[in-house]
């Protein structure tokens, strides 16, 4: 648990002494993602999104292109980096769409607060990404987005099934601690610290909540073929859908 509080307080001094380079440093990653986007916006739209939250919005340069993708609906961002948020309204990218100071763990919000809720690339930044889509799932209505990494789709063939392997047997955490030295996360110059994730590792928990999801790979270059985008893309893009259901549901 200390090495995790350590990692928090890492990698949030890293997004602040990168915030003014933050755009430059990730300009075509997450929601700047043509391909997340081209699958995502369609979607929404025909689902009849009128609110969406998007948790983790950095500067918030994503904010613009999910409220052009949806004409005439709420667009609010949350992000837990004070130095981000700043950069963000003081730059002017978020065009004056909300961007709020907040933690994805602890969302400010009351239960079915949004139609959509969304993160694009953050759980993969987090000790304990079910505690924040468990609070995705609860301020969420009708729709919850995961685009994220996956590390079954990552490295070469052989390597892609030895992970899944280790994880079926409940030993992906074991190994992953050795790995990484007892810490459980890595650091990186370009992305600060970041730990192994898939977005597969919380489907379980979101199809208790959805009554449909649908897996699309976000790879340009993954492995052709038939196989499940589980072992054939190293991001996916995960749309978990719900009817609108009594308060008391």
């Amino acid at each position: 648990m200390m090495s995790y509080r350590v990692a928090v307080v890492a990698q949030r001094r890293y997004y602040t002494e990168t915030a003014t380079r933050y755009a430059r440093m990730h300009s075509h990653e997450a929601v700047d993602d043509d391909n997340c986007l081209r699958i995502l916006l369609p979607i929404l739209r025909t689902l009849d999104v009128h609110s969406l939250l998007d948790v983790g919005s950095a500067t918030g340069r994503g904010l613009p292109r999910l409220a052009q993708g949806l004409s005439n609906s709420l667009v609010c961002g949350i992000e837990p980096v004070e130095a981000l948020v700043r950069e963000g309204i003081s730059s002017g990218v978020t065009q004056d769409l909300p961007l709020l100071l907040a933690s994805g763990d602890a969302l400010p919000f009351a239960d079915r607060s949004f139609d959509a809720v969304c993160e694009f690339a953050v759980l993969h930044h987090v000790p304990d990404p079910a505690r924040v889509v468990q609070e995705m799932l609860r301020v969420a209505r009708n729709v919850v987005v995961i685009s994220d990494a996956n590390r079954f789709g990552q490295g070469s063939f052989p390597l892609r099934i030895i992970k899944l392997l280790l994880y079926k047997l409940k030993l992906w955490k074991a190994f992953d601690f050795v790995r990484t030295r007892g810490k459980g996360y890595q650091v990186s110059e370009g992305d600060g610290v970041f730990y192994s994730y898939s977005a597969f590792d919380n489907l379980h928990q979101i199809q208790q909540w959805a009554e449909s999801v649908y897996l699309f790979p976000l790879d340009k270059a993954g492995i052709p073929g038939w196989f499940h985008p589980l072992l054939t893309s190293g991001s996916v893009l995960l749309i978990a859908i719900r009817k609108q259901r009594s308060p008391a549901a």
